[in-house]
């Protein structure tokens, strides 16, 4: 009896413990693969400033209107599908621009020296020959990438940390070509590019 008595202010404290830290965990992105302990932390602090999902929508868009604009020359791009998820939000956009196998490392490139100079965190980079991406986070708990897929073409997307959940609206900035409206799945990259795409390093 007295070994069990002992026992159990040990396992008290035991679930006590595990009950405190099971409120400290935050949600993933919709790929559930989340980013660190300090994104894990801005991904709260969305919530406790006040911003919403549509506040939230404004702020990706920037992020992604702000990549684009370092990316030189520049690319042609139209809107791809915005989601939400349970307290967060996705912009996307798809590059129009054919983009050659021989430029698509110096295109992750330009993105990445962008974000590094404007104090982003680089979280991962993929070396890898077909399907080549780099991903970022924001100073604020933003998630930003570039990634190629198929047939090459170029995707930009921004996802939010954990926000106040409202309406979104359709992005405000009008893209530099073709809108696309009620075309989906987005052409495949149908511009040509003196620069992008030529064959060569």
């Amino acid at each position: 009896m007295r070994r069990a008595k002992r026992a159990l202010p040990l396992v008290a404290v035991v679930l006590a413990l595990g009950a405190a830290l099971s409120g400290c965990g935050s949600e993933s992105g919709p790929r559930g693969d989340g980013v660190s302990t300090g994104q894990e932390r801005a991904e709260g602090s969305g919530k406790e400033k006040g911003m919403d999902m549509q506040e939230a929508a404004e702020e990706s868009d920037a992020l992604l209107d702000a990549v684009l604009e370092g990316i030189d020359p520049e690319v042609q791009w139209a809107h791809g599908p915005t989601t939400t998820r349970a307290c967060g939000v996705t912009r996307r956009r798809a590059v129009m621009t054919v983009v050659s196998p021989e430029r698509r490392q110096t295109f992750l490139d330009r993105a990445e020296t962008f974000w590094r100079k404007n104090d982003y965190r680089i979280k991962a980079v993929n070396k890898d020959e077909k399907f080549p991406a780099v991903y970022a986070v924001t100073r604020s708990g933003f998630g930003v990438s570039v990634s190629f897929r198929g047939k090459g073409q170029a995707f930009l997307e921004a996802d939010s940390p954990c926000v106040k959940e409202s309406e979104v609206a359709a992005p405000a900035s009008e893209p530099n070509g073709p809108a696309y409206e009620g075309v989906y799945p987005l052409p495949r990259p149908n511009v040509r590019s003196d620069f992008w795409s030529a064959e060569g390093g």
